[in-house]
């Protein structure tokens, strides 16, 4: 089935999972998760792998792979809620597989995030594990002026703005010039943009075509990214 849409049904869920995080509620709605929050997640998944395989045939989306669980690790968090209150999904480079993180050996993809009122899409690498991000700030400060021509298009800055500062250092790293040129880049320890959703534009068809010209957008970013690390682009599947 071609995506129509998240129902509003399905923000109805996450907002209800929202206030009632407990196994029992959830089990009891169950069904309206598994047909109308994951089932059209399913089917976005689908149609953008079908959309970056005419566009970067090196980024895969598969919806065993690339939708979240929504069970949370709970191991080492205070918050015991079983649940997440958004679905998400990472379209991912084939040749990286699908984890994100500093646990995981993971490029730079694209995002998508579903969640009332804090629907996103985004792109670039998260907390990449120190050998990545090593070799990303290497190439930031051999390569300052073609990172910046990825991240600094008119036409990325008016999509997403800049670079999200979410993890900063204070100081440039050890093993770079205090003063280097590039040292503001350098200082970031994750390299993600992004844009806001409103309700209204997960809960249309249209929404396939938006992410499009996004991913059309942030391509050269995530493209150099993916160089940095080793991650090679494709001309075909």
């Amino acid at each position: 089935m071609l995506f129509s849409g998240f129902p509003a049904c399905a923000l109805t869920f996450l907002k209800g999972l929202k206030k009632n995080n407990r196994k029992e509620w959830f089990e009891a709605n169950r069904e309206t998760y598994e047909h109308d929050v994951r089932e059209p997640m399913i089917q976005l998944v689908d149609e953008l792998d079908a959309v970056l395989g005419a566009m970067a045939p090196e980024l895969r989306g598969d919806p065993k792979k690339s939708i979240f669980r929504i069970y949370r690790d709970v191991r080492f968090s205070p918050d015991k809620s079983p649940y997440k209150t958004h679905i998400a999904a990472w379209l991912f480079h084939r040749d990286a597989g699908s984890g994100v993180g500093q646990e995981a050996h993971g490029g730079a993809g694209m995002y998508i995030h579903v969640e009332p009122g804090a629907s996103m899409v985004g792109g670039g690498i998260w907390m990449p594990p120190k050998i990545a991000l090593d070799k990303i700030r290497d190439r930031i400060a051999d390569d300052v002026k073609g990172f910046e021509k990825a991240l600094t298009s008119p036409a990325f800055k008016r999509r997403f703005g800049s670079l999200s500062e979410e993890a900063m250092l204070t100081r440039v790293p050890r093993g770079y010039d205090p003063n280097h040129p590039a040292g503001k880049w350098l200082r970031y320890k994750s390299f993600t943009a992004g844009r806001k959703l409103a309700d209204a534009d997960v809960r249309t068809k249209k929404l396939v075509s938006a992410l499009r010209k996004d991913f059309e957008i942030m391509l050269p970013f995530v493209r150099w990214l993916n160089a940095s690390i080793g991650l090679k682009q494709a001309e075909s599947r």
